[in-house]
């Protein structure tokens, strides 16, 4: 997986937005838990408080009269042995252990806030947590009341968390099914901004790439204010680069006419005189047109390679050189294997021939009968698209330590065969210029394969 800096716009854009909600919304719902467990808290409290207070009233009515009966609530969960509603009096003053309770404790006793260090509220009372006789844990409400010579009591109220916690989770609950249904649509929502607002630039890339394929010669469509100038930059960047091939092009042109009319002259006079220096004179010029026209030949190859939106279509361009040397060696048998539907060389289409025919017309020299061709795609960086060209012969190969002298420039390895020794390399370079490469491998057939690669459209 790529670095975060690394990742597309949209996928930036969408993980930011996305990271944000969640953090909001996970902030917001520890918030509401924490702000309704207060409230139910307060609201559970508001509740023993009631019950507090009537015991309270009634031990002040009546003291240590053991006659009396607080706790008279109307309440049956203070009748009820273990409920886990209970209410104690007990007395603070008195060596005897005065101690009265609701019969829901039956012979157990509630536990002191104080002993357990819950500091006082306000008026003097305490509220907290603490574990009752059944092991549950019990809200506990107390206070310590004077009521003169009667004594000095402690009153405590207790309950089961057990109501209050049930609460709580049931809201935890719907809090968690509504906040991830809203994070749901919230992050729909964003993917649908990103996809839209990005749209235009996925239309530019297209519009791009299909310029880049020999699809289109400039980049056509409407696109917002924001995008609208960079295609207008592109556009003006196209045509800029065709002007600078132009002339280019022009320039190579005029500078093979320059040369070769000095040169036809040279060679003119020198074939009107003998000796060993005409001969020398001969033999140099020979020289120099095969380096100018090499050297023109490649010039012209990185002007055409450089060019943008130039694009060949392989099966016609091909089956073009299949006649040519099918005529040319009729002795041998060519072969072709089906091409690829659609399949296209991303350049000039005199590139293609002059490659393919310097690898057909070597391949046919050398072989004893046989020569086949084929043409694959293959996938290459950043998502695109190569073509694969391979040719085989039935000749007799080329031992591996004598393939890279072959490619040289004007290296003949047999000079018995026809030809100046710049097939190879010219196709080396013209490979090259276009971001491809050349390699000589042994055939299956017995002979040389020679695979081209080069970029598809």
């Amino acid at each position: 997986m790529p670095p975060f800096s690394q990742r597309s716009i949209a996928s930036r854009l969408f993980l930011s937005a996305a990271l944000w909600i969640l953090l909001i919304l996970t902030t917001a719902g520890v918030l509401l838990t924490a702000y309704f467990r207060t409230t139910t808290e307060h609201a559970f409290d508001e509740r023993l408080g009631v019950y507090l207070r009537s015991l309270v009233s009634d031990v002040a009515a009546s003291g240590d009269d053991p006659k009396s009966e607080p706790g008279e609530f109307g309440d049956p969960q203070f009748d009820l042995v273990m409920s886990g509603w209970y209410w104690q009096i007990t007395r603070l003053d008195s060596d005897v252990k005065n101690i009265r309770a609701s019969r829901s404790l039956f012979a157990a006793r509630l536990p002191k806030l104080q002993d357990l260090g819950v500091a006082q509220g306000v008026g003097g009372a305490r509220s907290g947590y603490a574990q009752g006789p059944d092991g549950r844990t019990l809200r506990i409400l107390e206070r310590q009341i004077s009521v003169g010579d009667s004594g000095l009591y402690l009153v405590q109220v207790a309950a089961s968390t057990e109501e209050m916690e049930t609460q709580i989770a049931r809201f935890e609950l719907a809090l968690g099914v509504t906040f991830v249904a809203l994070a749901a649509g919230l992050l729909a929502s964003v993917a649908f901004q990103v996809g839209f607002g990005l749209r235009p630039l996925r239309q530019l890339q297209m519009a791009v790439g299909a310029v880049r394929r020999g699809e289109a010669d400039r980049i056509a469509g409407e696109y917002p204010e924001d995008v609208a100038p960079l295609a207008d930059e592109l556009n003006l960047l196209i045509s800029a680069n065709r002007d600078v091939v132009e002339r280019a092009r022009t320039q190579v042109g005029n500078l093979a006419h320059a040369l070769k009319t000095p040169l036809s002259v040279i060679v003119n006079e020198a074939g009107e005189a003998q000796g060993p220096l005409a001969d020398k004179v001969r033999e140099q010029t020979a020289i120099m047109r095969d380096q100018v026209a090499w050297y023109l030949d490649r010039a012209r190859a990185a002007a055409r390679a450089g060019a943008i939106g130039a694009a060949t279509e392989v099966a016609p361009a091909l089956g073009g050189l299949m006649r040519t040397f099918a005529k040319i060696h009729r002795d041998k048998t060519i072969e072709a294997a089906p091409v690829p539907e659609g399949a296209r060389f991303l350049g000039e289409k005199q590139d293609f021939e002059e490659m393919v025919g310097n690898l057909l017309d070597n391949a046919c020299k050398w072989a004893t009968r046989d020569v086949q061709i084929a043409v694959a795609r293959a996938p290459a960086a950043a998502g695109r698209q190569a073509l694969d060209i391979v040719i085989d012969d039935d000749g007799p190969g080329l031992p591996e330590h004598l393939r890279a002298e072959a490619v040289r420039r004007g290296r003949r390895l047999d000079e018995t065969k026809p030809g100046s020794g710049l097939g190879l390399s010219i196709v080396t370079d013209l490979a090259a210029a276009y971001g491809g490469a050349l390699t000589l491998e042994k055939s299956p057939l017995g002979g040389l394969r020679a695979h081209l690669r080069l970029p598809g459209a």
